[in-house]
């Protein structure tokens, strides 16, 4: 709405004898309850007319109306000027922007942007937790890559340290040589298994030397599995090669089961870091950080760096045996990603209970000079909870991921059929419907709350085809593609209607605001931001469907204009769902 803003600019000029900067407008959208799609808010401009609010609206109303073809009519409620904006320059936008290819395509912005996202241990399968950090990550580059950026999707994992070692230990102990070949279960979570059978092992050892009289502290230091445990991770430090081959193998078996996930889920990545490859990283950083004042020795010989002046505490760096901690290591890391793709940005997808982690990480790498830390941005998010004795996970304490993902395609075939949509599908067709339905409503529930916020998940409520939902849009898109299947033709010429209905109007007002959103959503890193647009976009178009027949519209050309309209709503009701990673089903 630019022509607007600078057509104000011109009449305070004019009526007023003053020049006002572009900035000086607040253009806001013009509430339901009112006439009009651009609302101005007056005042600002008081203080140059000598007039009150109402008075002042009117004025700048008239000299709109009198020099914009574009402005239809006005009304002024208090200190807001509402504009209505004529029909043919909403015509205008749906031939010209809306309907052709080039709509919502941004051009190449310049800027780099690497999006860090799932970070999995490599001793247990995916979780519930995960699966709204993948897919609030994988959006985010989705959106980022919509707005013109050339976008990194990277994960980081964590397969080396004390729990991945706890594994390999139970399996060499307890496993028999079973393999996910052997078993049939996927390798996640085989080795997750002995994970958690280890755990169960190493209680056993610490209440036996408890019953002996040792303390609690003193039984968990000396239990034999927890020694033995420690002395691999040594031989692994050491570059053992029998250990590095165990690692290797479970490895390879956790990666299989990930990638089974990560296609369910929908998701990728460009580009794998691993701690094993940069654990060590950060070394030469605490050498520069000593060099340079930053960091400090203690008498022990461990590094620190004091970040009192900044609200914060002293923070380890090094240790005294000159070990590197996760900080270290995270300094190293972020040093390596930069000189792998020189990006503009960096964003940490990671759960809120790491904020103060980040917000040091940040801190360190701004004191130690690194210009490009300003590019830094931890994307917190809150947890995800369930209705108690909705699900229940295999140990009993996290949801695993394949199970949610089982537990969402189960769900979904439940009220689908239950509602009939699937008649005339063939058995394969109906399983994909069903994998898009349950996943639609998981993705678009996880995703329609603004990530900082902790939200409970109800797998029920998600599938409902009438709420705020995945399924509800997803049905949405189904409904139009019938309409258009119907009519068996492509229209693309451009109608000459002389006069739109309110709710074509609203529309054609909505669909031109998909641009704006997905910039919207790039700057805030908000997928909630496309998701409750796009199902603002769903419910105006079912009133449009309800309200106004399509295929036995009053006349031929009122038809295809209606087809046009649906063709350009199911169009971006595709791509904003598509930036969601949520498929939408053709028919359903």
């Amino acid at each position: 709405m630019d022509f607007i803003i600078e057509a104000v600019v011109e009449a305070v000029k004019h009526l007023y004898q003053t020049d006002i900067t572009a900035d000086a407008i607040n253009l806001q959208e013009t509430r339901k309850e009112f006439d009009g799609q651009v609302t101005i808010v007056t005042f600002p401009f008081t203080k140059f007319s000598r007039k009150s609010p109402e008075q002042t609206g009117a004025e700048i109303g008239e000299y709109l109306k009198a020099n914009l073809p574009e402005v239809a009519a006005f009304n002024v409620i208090k200190g807001f000027l509402n504009i209505s904006i004529a029909d043919s320059y909403w015509l205008n936008q749906l031939y010209t922007e809306i309907l052709p290819d080039t709509f919502a395509v941004a051009k190449p912005n310049g800027k780099k942007v690497m999006v860090e996202y799932s970070s999995p241990n490599t001793n247990k399968p995916l979780h519930l937790g995960h699966v709204r950090n993948n897919l609030l990550g994988f959006s985010v580059a989705q959106i980022l890559d919509a707005a013109g950026y050339e976008v990194i999707k990277a994960n980081l994992v964590n397969d080396r340290g004390i729990h991945i070692c706890k594994s390999m230990l139970a399996w060499q102990l307890f496993g028999d040589g079973e393999t996910p070949e052997s078993t049939g279960e996927k390798g996640d979570h085989l080795v997750g298994k002995y994970y958690v059978i280890f755990d169960k092992e190493y209680k056993k050892e610490i209440e036996f030397l408890k019953s002996e009289g040792q303390t609690e502290e003193e039984a968990k230091k000396n239990a034999p599995l927890i020694k033995q445990a420690q002395e691999m991770l040594l031989k692994w430090e050491a570059g053992d090669e029998e250990v590095i081959n165990l690692w290797k193998t479970m490895n390879t078996w956790v990666y299989d089961g990930f990638g089974k996930t990560y296609n369910a889920l929908g998701v990728a990545f460009d580009q794998f870091y691993y701690e094993s490859n940069t654990y060590l990283l950060g070394k030469d950083i605490v050498e520069e950080g000593l060099a340079k004042g930053v960091f400090f020795t203690k008498e022990d010989g461990s590094v620190w760096i004091d970040l009192t002046a900044d609200g914060l505490d002293e923070k380890l760096v090094r240790r005294s045996d000159g070990t590197s901690v996760y900080m270290t290591q995270d300094l190293g890391t972020a040093q390596l990603k930069y000189d792998d793709y020189k990006m503009n940005e960096s964003i940490y997808v990671v759960g809120n209970e790491q904020d103060y982690h980040f917000k040091v990480l940040f801190l360190i790498l701004q004191k130690l000079g690194k210009t490009w830390a300003q590019g830094l941005y931890h994307l917190s998010y809150g947890m995800v909870d369930l209705p108690s004795g909705k699900m229940k996970s295999r140990e009993g304490t996290v949801v695993d991921a394949d199970d949610l993902i089982n537990e969402m395609e189960q769900t979904a075939k439940e009220q689908t059929e239950a509602l009939g949509k699937v008649d005339g599908f063939s058995e394969e067709d109906k399983q994909h419907l069903y994998h898009t339905i349950g996943m639609g409503a998981l993705k678009y529930f996880l995703l329609k709350v603004d990530p900082k916020k902790r939200l409970l998940f109800d797998p029920n409520e998600s599938v409902d085809f009438q709420g705020h939902t995945g399924p509800f849009i997803q049905y949405t898109h189904a409904r139009i593609k019938s309409v258009m299947s119907r009519a068996g033709v492509n229209y693309a010429d451009k109608i000459d209607i002389q006069e739109l209905s309110a709710v074509e109007r609203d529309l054609i007002v909505i669909l031109t605001q998909f641009p704006a959103i997905i910039n919207d959503a790039a700057k805030e890193y908000s997928p909630a931001v496309i998701a409750n647009y796009i199902y603002e976009l769903a419910k105006i178009y079912n009133k449009f469907y309800h309200e106004k027949s399509i295929l036995q519209a009053e006349d031929e050309s009122l038809k295809k204009f209606r087809l046009q309209l649906s063709a350009a709503s199911a169009k971006v009701i595709s791509k904003g769902m598509g930036l969601l990673g949520i498929e939408v089903p053709e028919r359903m």
